[in-house]
C-alpha cells in the first residue's frame, strides 16, 4: 500500500478492463492504492476480462510480456465462442531472440489489419557512400538478335555476310553485282545510341566506311577510292531499319560503284529506299605506308584533353562512352598524334570488324586539336578518299592526322606496335548546323517528324460591360 500510495495516478485515456473486477476501470470514486492492494491479494478474474473484451468487439489480443503464457490462457477463455475468430499474438517468446519474436508479432498484427507506424521501425538512416565514384557507363545486355545467324542466311538461299552490321550477301544472277543486306536498330546495336549529333542518333560516317570496306572484301576490292555521304542515316528510338549495300559490276579497270540505302521496317514497299552514300571501290592497292613505331614522335607536345568531350558536346556532338575513345594527343606543327581505344564493352567485338566504327570515329576527335584550325562550327565527315585497310580487328590504335587541304585531313592509323592498320588519303568535312541537320533528318524520314504548332485565333466575341467578382 505504501508503494502504491507513492505513485502518481491518472485517469485512463483508453478503455481498460480490470482483471480484478472483470469490468472497465473508471476514475470516479476509485481509490488507486487500495485497488492495487486488492488486485495483488484477491482473485484474478482473467476469464471475465477476456470475455468482456470479446463481447465489446475485440478480436485481436496482443500479449506484452516475456512469453506467451497469457496468450494460451486467453485462447482457452474463448474456445467455446461461436462469433468472429479471434487472433492471439505474443510480442515476445522465451524460445526466440527478442528482435525475431517482435518482428513476427508485428507481421502477424499487420496481416490482421492493425494499423502500424512502420516508419518508427524502418525510418530513414544514413548509409556509407560507395568507396569508388559512379562510372556512369552503360552495360548492354547481349541479345540473340544482335548476332548474325549465318545458318538462317544460308537456309534462305543467301550467303553469310560475316559482319556484325550485315546479315546476308547475294550475288546477282544477271550481272557481276552484289547486294549485302542487314538490319540496324538500337536494340541489336545499342552502342550506336552513344553517337548523337544535335540530339539525333546518327549512324556514324565511319560505319558507312566500314560497310564500304566489307563490300569491297566481298568482291576483291581492297580500297574505298571514294565515299560521299549524301544524307544522314538517323536511327529510330524503337524499331529498326533495313539496310542494303549494292555493288555494281566491275568496269574495264576493275573499279566498282557502290551505294548504301535504308528503309524503315514496316514501311510501304512502294516507298523508295533512301540513299545515304555513294562511292567507288578498286583493287589498286598502294604501297604500305610508314609505321608509327617511334611513339610519341620526337618534338611533339602533349595536349590536355580534360575538357575535350565537353567542348565537343557544346558543338552538338553528344557522344556517350562507346564513342569517347580519344585517350591522349600530341601536337607537332600542323600534325596531331593521338591514341584511341575502344570502350571495354566494345573490345570483344573489335575482331568482327575490319576497323570498328567507334575506333575510327575516335580518331576524328583529334582533328581540331591542330590538324585543322578550329572554326567554332560543327563539322561532320563528308567525302572519304583513298581508304585502305592493312590489318583488321584493332581495339586500340595510334593515329597521325595532318592537313590535306581546306577542311580536309589525312589519317595514318597504326596498332600499338606502330604497324599500319589503315590509311585515309583525305577526309573532307563540311559544317552542319542544328537546323540543317534537323531539316535533313526530316527530309530522309519522308516528313515523319511532327511538331505541335499553336495557331493564333482572333476572338469574334466581346465581353459585356460590367463589374465581375
Amino acid at each position: 500500500r505504501a508503494v502504491a500510495a507513492g505513485l502518481t495516478h491518472n485517469a485512463p485515456t483508453i478503455t481498460v478492463l480490470s482483471t480484478a473486477t472483470g469490468a472497465p476501470i473508471t476514475a470516479e470514486g476509485l481509490d488507486w492504492p487500495e485497488y492495487w492492494v486488492r488486485h495483488a491479494r484477491g482473485a484474478v478474474r482473467f476469464n471475465d476480462a477476456v470475455r468482456a473484451l470479446y463481447e465489446r468487439g475485440v478480436t485481436t489480443f496482443v500479449e506484452l510480456g516475456p512469453d506467451g503464457v497469457l496468450t494460451a490462457m486467453a485462447r482457452d477463455c474463448l474456445a467455446d465462442q461461436e462469433g468472429a475468430e479471434p487472433e492471439f499474438i505474443s510480442a515476445l517468446r522465451k524460445d526466440r531472440p527478442e528482435p525475431e519474436a517482435l518482428a513476427a508479432a508485428l507481421a502477424q498484427a499487420w496481416t490482421r489489419g492493425l494499423p502500424l507506424d512502420w516508419s518508427s521501425l524502418v525510418a530513414g538512416r544514413r548509409v556509407d557512400l560507395p568507396h569508388y565514384p559512379f562510372q556512369h557507363k552503360h552495360y548492354w545486355l547481349s541479345t540473340s538478335a544482335a548476332r548474325n545467324d549465318d545458318a538462317t542466311a544460308i537456309g534462305l538461299g543467301l550467303g553469310p555476310a560475316g559482319h556484325p552490321l550485315l546479315g546476308a550477301a547475294v550475288s546477282l544472277a544477271d550481272s557481276d553485282g552484289l547486294v549485302l543486306t542487314g538490319r540496324l536498330s538500337l536494340d541489336t546495336h545499342p552502342w550506336l545510341a552513344d553517337h548523337a549529333v544535335f540530339g539525333s542518333v546518327l549512324f556514324p560516317g565511319a560505319a558507312l566506311v566500314e560497310l564500304g570496306v566489307r563490300a569491297g572484301d566481298q568482291v576483291g576490292c581492297d580500297t574505298v577510292d571514294e565515299l560521299m555521304l549524301e544524307a544522314p542515316l538517323a536511327l529510330p528510338a524503337t524499331g529498326g531499319l533495313k539496310v542494303q549495300v549494292t555493288v555494281g559490276a566491275a568496269d574495264e579497270s576493275g573499279r566498282r560503284t557502290f551505294s548504301v540505302h535504308s528503309r524503315a521496317e514496316g514501311e510501304d514497299e512502294a516507298q523508295p529506299w533512301l540513299r545515304h552514300g555513294t562511292g567507288v571501290l578498286s583493287a589498286a592497292r598502294a604501297a604500305e605506308p610508314a609505321d608509327l613505331s617511334v611513339w610519341p614522335p620526337q618534338g611533339a607536345e602533349r595536349i590536355d584533353l580534360t575538357t575535350r568531350y565537353d567542348d565537343m558536346a557544346a558543338l552538338g556532338l553528344e557522344y556517350g562512352p562507346a564513342f569517347q575513345g580519344l585517350r591522349a594527343a600530341w601536337r607537332r606543327g600542323e600534325e596531331v598524334f593521338a591514341e584511341v581505344a575502344l570502350d571495354q564493352a566494345q573490345t570483344d567485338d573489335a575482331r568482327r570488324f575490319g576497323l570498328h566504327p567507334a575506333l575510327l570515329d575516335a580518331a576524328l576527335h583529334a582533328i581540331e586539336l591542330g590538324a585543322l584550325p578550329s572554326t567554332g562550327e560543327t563539322r561532320l565527315p563528308f567525302i572519304w578518299t583513298g581508304v585502305r585497310l592493312y590489318a583488321t580487328g584493332a581495339a586500340t590504335a595510334r593515329v597521325r592526322l595532318a592537313s590535306a587541304g581546306s577542311d580536309a585531313v589525312s589519317l595514318l592509323i597504326a596498332d600499338g606496335a606502330g604497324r599500319p592498320v589503315a590509311t585515309v588519303e583525305s577526309l573532307a568535312l563540311r559544317p552542319m548546323s542544328r537546323e540543317q541537320l534537323a531539316g535533313a533528318v526530316k527530309a530522309v524520314r519522308n516528313d515523319a517528324l511532327f511538331e505541335v504548332e499553336w495557331t493564333p485565333v482572333t476572338p469574334n466575341w466581346t465581353l459585356p460591360q460590367g463589374t465581375y467578382a
